[in-house]
């Protein structure tokens, strides 16, 4: 009786550890999430899920999760950093002065007659200013005929950012590392 005892009080034990070590890998470290709509298609699409990393800062073309209000999430990628100027002209994406090459839009170009990006200047969005503000990342999405990303909700304050993700693990046949 006292060897069952101690056997169930060894497997409370060994869930009550792998419960904690869940929460703080969920909490800390890494989550799934649920791509949710088209607005990163071709990268990305409906319904595909991916681990976010909540390690390190999110660089320029990283993709990123973050607070859009309190109940929802969006996924889009970085385009500009804290006190960057974004141009987009002739469909090529300029920071500070600088043509970006973005060849994850390549797909995309290749399929629609005209601009993928209209042209835009970032003090004629929301955000209503020449540059990036500090603590701040100007985000867009993929599918950028079909977005609602920084040109209409504003500069993300960093600390909304959940992680940054590149994997894609279900559905099984489309397990992938996006490149950026």
């Amino acid at each position: 009786m006292v060897e069952k005892k101690n056997e169930t009080l060894e497997w409370i034990k060994a869930l009550v550890i792998a419960l904690v070590i869940v929460f703080i890998v969920r909490a800390f470290l890494f989550t799934p999430i649920v791509v949710d709509g088209a607005s990163m298609n071709t990268t990305l699409q409906d319904h595909e899920r991916m681990i976010v990393s909540k390690l390190g800062e999110p660089e320029r073309f990283d993709i990123v999760v973050f607070h859009a209000n309190e109940q929802q999430d969006y996924i889009k990628r970085v385009i500009g950093l804290p006190g960057e100027k974004i141009e987009y002209k002739n469909d090529t994406l300029f920071v500070n002065g600088k043509a970006y090459k973005e060849p994850f839009l390549d797909k995309q170009k290749k399929n629609i007659d005209g601009d993928l990006t209209k042209p835009f200047k970032l003090e004629d969005t929301v955000v209503g200013q020449a540059t990036v503000p500090e603590g701040h990342l100007f985000v867009m999405g993929d599918n950028r005929r079909n977005s609602t990303d920084s040109r209409l909700i504003g500069a993300i304050p960093k600390d909304e950012v959940v992680g940054t993700t590149s994997i894609v693990f279900y559905p099984i046949k489309d397990i992938r590392v996006i490149e950026n």
